[in-house]
């Protein structure tokens, strides 16, 4: 009869938490909205938390539509963390009772007076600022600054460990900056030209020189016109590099490189876009190997 009513107790005590609140013994459920941040937030979270990303490496976040499952995911979790701004316009018409961390808040942005409207007035998808911030790595550090702080605040007990965690990402991040700014100095003031414009925060970090976007409207082919007048651009300017994205039309980045007097080279601008970019940290990498392997 005692365990009878000690079950009764704990069964009541469970469906009496918040709705979508882990029992302190269970893993915090977080799902985020990019598979960078969900690299980030299981750097911090280790084996206190599980990660789901709700966009694949090669899907458009700007515009997706999602799956049941998908839905579920986010009614269930315990903390969405989103990039922030326009980068996931479809997030503000789902429904969920979970805390939303919007990483955005404390990183500098670049781009945020770009018009909301360009001047053939087609939409530009980054109305309020570039949103590509993660591809800077020091802005790692107020991601996951934020990440830590708000974990800590759905799990106090656990704060310290959290701490700890970020603070050894940190000095693994330092490492590899620090060869990554070796790597990339010889290169410093190289004119480029970018497919996609999500290269803003990684050229501004090695200081590269980016002379144009490819394309004029994120995701539409530049026509033959603009192309005739990219091309004239990037020979005046003396462009070294094409930055192309792994959904790059391999053709027009060919055109664009052969006819604008450059070599193009293929960054991943998501973790797991690339077999070998497998986190936050190698992802970074691989994009300096290949920018510096480009113009050797």
């Amino acid at each position: 009869m005692q365990a009878l009513t000690a079950f009764t107790l704990a069964l009541a005590l469970a469906f009496s938490m918040p709705y979508g609140m882990a029992a302190s013994n269970t893993k915090i459920n977080v799902v985020t909205t990019t598979t960078d941040l969900k690299s980030l937030v299981t750097s911090v979270g280790g084996d206190r938390v599980t990660v789901e990303s709700i966009a694949a490496p090669d899907q458009d976040p700007h515009s997706m539509e999602l799956k049941p499952i998908q839905l579920i995911r986010l009614r269930d979790a315990d903390l969405v963390v989103r990039i922030g701004m326009d980068h996931e316009p479809w997030l503000a018409r789902m429904s969920t009772n979970a805390q939303v961390l919007n990483t955005s808040n404390n990183v500098q942005l670049v781009q945020t007076e770009t018009p909301r409207l360009r001047a053939e007035r087609r939409a530009h998808v980054h109305a309020y600022g570039n949103t590509h911030y993660w591809l800077d790595p020091e802005n790692a550090r107020p991601i996951t600054a934020s990440i830590t702080e708000t974990l800590s605040k759905l799990r106090p007990a656990d704060r310290q460990y959290f701490e700890a965690n970020r603070e050894k990402f940190l000095r693994d991040l330092d490492v590899r900056l620090k060869a990554w700014k070796i790597a990339m100095e010889p290169y410093r003031g190289t004119k480029v030209v970018v497919m996609h414009d999500s290269w803003s925060y990684f050229a501004k970090r090695f200081g590269l020189s980016i002379v144009a976007a490819a394309e004029p409207t994120p995701g539409v082919p530049p026509s033959p016109a603009e192309l005739s007048k990219l091309f004239v651009r990037m020979r005046d300017a003396g462009v070294k590099i094409v930055i192309a994205d792994p959904n790059s039309n391999p053709g027009v980045v060919r055109q664009v490189a052969e006819h604008g007097g450059a070599r193009a080279v293929t960054l991943v601008p998501s973790v797991l876009a690339d077999p070998l970019a497998r986190d936050y940290l190698s992802m970074l990498d691989l994009n300096v190997e290949r920018f510096v392997g480009g113009l050797r």
